[in-house]
């Protein structure tokens, strides 16, 4: 069992846990994601690694409600504790695995959309402690919406909020803040976009006009978690990838971001499913338990 330390809402329906997984946090990096299960006969619910602390042995885990399982963990609290908690899964960011002192040389943007914010901190984070600054943007709907705006204050070179209806920082989506940023005189040699995936489609289609490259994060289409059930397979130059085992991230550039969220929409059904199988003959993926 897996015992939940802090539980707390953050704003409406988006919450935050820190729970007692010491494997995890030992051995997780950021870009990586675990999977949770509240008993025996519970929903597998992949979540992106929010934070952690290798000393308390603790993992931290932002979730917002958009089903029965995520439903019922908002009613958790301090002291109960997951089934499971299984990690870390997915491949680490790319930053991680690179020369410090060439990322050093780096000038690193990150866009971060929504609950995008979740998985774009632990990189921010990461980036500071090892001496390299980024300028982060934050994108939520309306003020309300917003989180983590302090911590990420303080581990971010700049940090520019923006939200949709103008009701806190700038007006507008994020792509407008780099389109702002690109004309202040602001070069960036990369950047790492996080959030909705109609969000990832436009800063992509942006950042390619703008030449900058790209990556993105695939966590919101997973549902598995292990390769199995085909839900997260997508198109990435052409190849079939899944994001839970090949990713989470990509090269935005080259991720088909329409096929992708036409998959979405159709692997929510029975009938769904069943036309997504023909349409894609063997590279469909079995395994899910839908398909026969």
């Amino acid at each position: 069992m897996y015992k939940i330390v802090k539980a707390k809402e953050l704003t409406t329906n988006i919450y935050l846990m820190d729970v007692e997984a010491p494997r995890v946090a030992k051995h997780c990096e950021p870009g990586q994601f675990v999977i949770v299960r509240m008993d025996e006969e519970g929903e597998r619910i992949p979540l992106t690694i929010c934070d952690y602390n290798r000393e308390k042995g603790t993992v931290t885990i932002v979730f917002q409600t958009v089903g029965a399982g995520t439903m019922m963990m908002a009613h958790l609290k301090e002291g109960d504790s997951f089934h499971d908690f299984v990690g870390p899964l997915g491949c680490p960011s790319e930053l991680v695995k690179e020369d410090q002192e060439t990322l050093k040389q780096k000038k690193i943007l990150f866009v971060a959309g929504g609950v995008g914010a979740a998985p774009v901190y632990p990189q921010v984070k990461w980036l500071h402690e090892h001496g390299v600054a980024a300028d982060v943007i934050v994108g939520s709907k309306t003020k309300d919406l917003l989180i983590l705006e302090k911590e990420m204050e303080a581990v971010a070179g700049n940090l520019y909020v923006t939200t949709d209806d103008g009701s806190y920082g700038r007006s507008g989506m994020v792509t407008q803040v780099i389109k702002d940023l690109i004309a202040e005189g602001k070069q960036y040699d990369v950047c790492i976009a996080i959030g909705p995936m109609i969000m990832m489609k436009f800063v992509c289609l942006l950042t390619k006009e703008l030449e900058i490259p790209t990556i993105v994060s695939l966590n919101p289409i997973m549902v598995d978690g292990t390769g199995m059930c085909g839900a997260c397979r997508v198109s990435v130059g052409g190849e079939v990838k899944f994001a839970c085992v090949d990713g989470p991230e990509f090269d935005g550039h080259k991720v088909n971001f329409d096929e992708a969220m036409r998959r979405q929409q159709m692997y929510k059904t029975q009938e769904g499913r069943d036309i997504l199988k023909l349409e894609e003959g063997d590279t469909h993926h079995g395994g899910c338990g839908q398909c026969e």
